[in-house]
Formats: C-alpha cells, sequence, structure tokens
C-alpha cells in the first residue's frame, strides 16, 4: 500500500476509535465538573500527573521500545514482549516502598491517604500500555482503537457508580481509572492472545540492554515534559495574591480551561498513533524527506485551524463541556482557554518532530531540546504568574512550547531534512494569537472580529490540505 494511503487508513482507523471514546470523555468532563470542586480538581490532576511521573520512571519507559522494536521485522516479537514484561515487573516492585512517601513532599501534601490506590492506577496503567502499545506494534490498529472506546465507556460508567452515586469524588476517580484499566488489559491479552509472547525462555539480556538503550534517554524527556505541562498549575496552586486569582480554587478553574485544548491534542494524538508507525516503517525510504514535507505541511494547517475553529467556538463548547451549576468558579475558565489553545498547536507540533528523535534513535536529542525549554518554563511562571495570575501561566506555557518547536525544528532537520515555510508558520501564529485577545478582553464585536480571522487561516491553509487530498485519491499516488 502506497505510505500516504496507509498513514491515512491508520489515521482513520484511530480516529474511528478515539472519536468514539471522546464522546464519553466530554460527559466525564461534565461529570468532574459537576461533582468535583475546583480545589479537589487539582487534587485530581495533581495525582493524574503523578502518575505520569511515576510510570517513565519505574518501567523504565519500556512500552516505548515495545513499539519501535515491535515493528522492526528484525526483532522477535516473543523477546520483545517477554523481556519488556520482565523490567516493567521488576521496575513496580521498586516502587513499593515509594509510594508511601510521596506525601511527604510539601507540594504533594494534597494526595495524603491515597497512596495505596496511587499504586494500583500505576501498576494497571503500566500493564495496559504494555499490551496496548505491543497490539500496536503488531499493526492490529482496530483492536487497539476498539480497546481505547471500550476503555473509555467502562471509565464512564465506573465514574457514574463511584462518583455520582456513591459520591467518592476523587477517590472514585481513582477506582475507576484502576478498574478500567484492568479489564482493557484484561481483554487485549485475550483478543490479541498477548500469552503466547510470553515464555520465559524468551528473555533476552541482550535485548533488554539495547531496548534500555533506547529508553533510558526518554525517561528525563517524559520527566522535563510532564513538568513543563504542569508545572504552571502547580504555580498557581501554590501561590497567592491580594491582586490576582491564585490559589487551588484558581489551578482548578486552568485545569477545567484545558478540556477545550485537549480536543486539538486528542487530534493529534490520533494521528501521532498513526504517524509513529509511518516514521519507522519509512525510516530507510528513498524519499523519506519529501514525504515528511508533505505530511507535516498539512499536518500543521489542520492544527491551526483546528486553533481557529476552536477559539472562536469557545463559548459555546465550554457551556457544553463544563457544569456551572455546583461550582460556578468554572464560568470563567474560558477566558484562560485561548493562549492554551495555543500552546496546544505547539505541543502538537513538537510530537510531530519527536517522531524523527524515535525513529532515527536519537531520543537523547528529545531531552536536550527540552532542558532549555524547562528552564525558561520556571523563569517564565515566576515572571508572569504574579503579575499576570492564571492568564500569565497559559502565556508562559505557550511561549515555552514555542521555544520548544524553535529548538526542535532546526536540530530535527538535521537527521531529516524536510522543507517547511517560516513564514506561513509565523504568519499563522500571528493569527491565532490575534484572535486571543477579543475573547482575553471581551471585545464588544469578539464574534465578528474571530469570524474574519478564521476565515483568514483558512485562506491561508486551505491549498496545504488540498494538496494532501488530492493526492490520497490518487491512484497512484
Amino acid at each position: 500500500m502506497d505510505k500516504y494511503k496507509k498513514l491515512a487508513l491508520n489515521t482513520t482507523i484511530f480516529a474511528l476509535g478515539s472519536c468514539g471514546a471522546k464522546v464519553f470523555s466530554l460527559f466525564l468532563n461534565k461529570l468532574y465538573t459537576k461533582h468535583i470542586s475546583p480545589s479537589d480538581f487539582y487534587t485530581k490532576r495533581l495525582l493524574e500527573t503523578l502518575v505520569l511521573f511515576l510510570l517513565p520512571v519505574f518501567t523504565f519507559s519500556i512500552t516505548e521500545a515495545v513499539v519501535r522494536f515491535g515493528l522492526d521485522k528484525k526483532y522477535d516479537k516473543k523477546q520483545i514482549f517477554t523481556t519488556a514484561g520482565t523490567i516493567l515487573l521488576s521496575g513496580l516492585l521498586l516502587l513499593i516502598p515509594v509510594v508511601p512517601l510521596l506525601h511527604l513532599i510539601p507540594i504533594l501534601k494534597p494526595i495524603t491517604g491515597y497512596s495505596l490506590l496511587l499504586f494500583a492506577y500505576v501498576c494497571m496503567s503500566a500493564i495496559r500500555a504494555l499490551c496496548s502499545q505491543f497490539v500496536r506494534s503488531r499493526e492490529m490498529v482496530i483492536l487497539f482503537s476498539l480497546d481505547g472506546i471500550i476503555a473509555t465507556m467502562t471509565l464512564f460508567l465506573f465514574n457514574v457508580v463511584f462518583i455520582s452515586k456513591l459520591g467518592l469524588g476523587v477517590r472514585g476517580f481513582m477506582i475507576s481509572m484502576i478498574l478500567s484499566d484492568s479489564l482493557s488489559a484484561v481483554l487485549l491479552l485475550s483478543v490479541a492472545r498477548l500469552r503466547k509472547y510470553l515464555d520465559k525462555n524468551s528473555f533476552s539480556k541482550s535485548l533488554g540492554k539495547e531496548m534500555l538503550k533506547f529508553t533510558v534517554p526518554l525517561i528525563p524527556t517524559t520527566l522535563i515534559w510532564t513538568f513543563t505541562g504542569f508545572s504552571d498549575q502547580i504555580f498557581i496552586g501554590n501561590m497567592h495574591s491580594d491582586h490576582v486569582f491564585l490559589g487551588e480554587t484558581a489551578s482548578g478553574v486552568y485545569i477545567a480551561a484545558n478540556l477545550i485544548p485537549n480536543l486539538l491534542s486528542m487530534l493529534s494524538t490520533i494521528f501521532y498513533q498513526a504517524w509513529n508507525i509511518s516514521t519507522v516503517t519509512e525510516n530507510d525510504s528513498s524519499d523519506r524527506e519529501r514525504f515528511y514535507e508533505r505530511v507535516y505541511s498539512a499536518y500543521e494547517a489542520v492544527m491551526f485551524l483546528g486553533a481557529a475553529f476552536l477559539i472562536l467556538l469557545v463559548r459555546p463548547l465550554s457551556d457544553i463541556l463544563l457544569d456551572y451549576e455546583g461550582y460556578p468558579e468554572y464560568r470563567m475558565a474560558y477566558i484562560y482557554t485561548p493562549l492554551v489553545i495555543l500552546a496546544a498547536v505547539f505541543t502538537c507540533l513538537n510530537l510531530f518532530l519527536s517522531g524523527i528523535y524515535t525513529a532515527t534513535r536519537h531520543t537523547k536529542n528529545a531531552f536536550l531540546t527540552l532542558i532549555a525549554v524547562a528552564v525558561a518554563n520556571i523563569i517564565l511562571n515566576l515572571a508572569l504568574i504574579p503579575s499576570w495570575g492564571v492568564q500569565g501561566a497559559a502565556l508562559a506555557t505557550f511561549l515555552s512550547y514555542l521555544l520548544c518547536y524553535c529548538i526542535r525544528m532546526i536540530d530535527a532537520r538535521y537527521y531529516v531534512p524536510f522543507n517547511f515555510s517560516v513564514i506561513k508558520t509565523s504568519a499563522n501564529t500571528l493569527l491565532i494569537l490575534l484572535m486571543c485577545i477579543p475573547v482575553i478582553f471581551s471585545f464588544q464585536y469578539t464574534l465578528i472580529l474571530e469570524l474574519l480571522l478564521t476565515a483568514a487561516a483558512f485562506a491561508l491553509n486551505y491549498k496545504a490540505l488540498l494538496f494532501t487530498v488530492n493526492k490520497l485519491l490518487k491512484k497512484n499516488a
């Protein structure tokens, strides 16, 4: 199959699965903001982020190697799954004495009393990730997508029971995640018959070393990336001011403001799941640079157009996704959303560029490019939040990811030197920035201004999309 059509087919399959899953996620957002206060929403987010920290450290990011090595036909699948599983379980054993001590860290004080649930959450997330990524490495994309839908459906049902009916709040969320991940792992083990790939005699010490050599540089990268994404919420939650809106409630509102940008991230994740397969399988192709150039051009167009439409519809989308009745504080979340949407665009573009590091096995560079970003993010948060409050955090996040994009676009193209338009990217960024202003400052004719700017964004990007569509429709493309 032609590489473009294969990418489009895989993206479509992932999209069908993810769209079904995200429908339930939208209802979950409504449920969370109805039954969980902004301050508890901060605790929930803190626990989720902590899981994102613990997973790569205590599983050695081994699931990333499962995809990269599993797609490479020269490696034995049974050795990959057995070796990765052994490394993962060994790491989880090391986590046991650590979890009970975490609440002693001052900024983690809100998680007191959640140790057992946190450990179970990490374990089941790790096992599910191992199973799902191995299924994806075998290019069983339909099963992978179907599992995503079922997992979200069960998560929704468990949340209804434990949060809405039993009123367990954050604790109910944790129980729901554990049960949902457990059922997902059982489903994948059964349907994909993963047990036949588990064999103690297939454990390979040499393969394990090779996989860890690939994944170890990813650990600090993931940690820094996670910290950069959550640091603004930590700063907001732990800062206090008489002049601007700060504290745990403010952080909870800011987290709610991230729900709409998550729609853009969802679109990017769908694409990246398919793109990650293509970058590995096409890494040695003769026209690799041209392939990257065409795909990137269309991808960038989709991201900026998606951002424009989300900002245009930010008010009605906020009304749909958030529940204001129980906690009116969520009503103001939409004014913080536009800058976070723009930050999400560059997060997605950075994700595209990280595919180059994965395909060419230069994962160390992904870490090095993030060091400057993490430092810049901390400095910007300290400088902007005390004066501009939550809006300062949103601006700091955008500027940090923009810096990451600039560094990676220069560095990653040393390995895959594809062409892109600096002028077009700059014009797109300026347009979206202009769209942020009317929403933030509540201009009188906001809708008219946003419609005009959205039309300008469409005029700037439609050719890239049209070219890609024509490429996919050609029989001999």
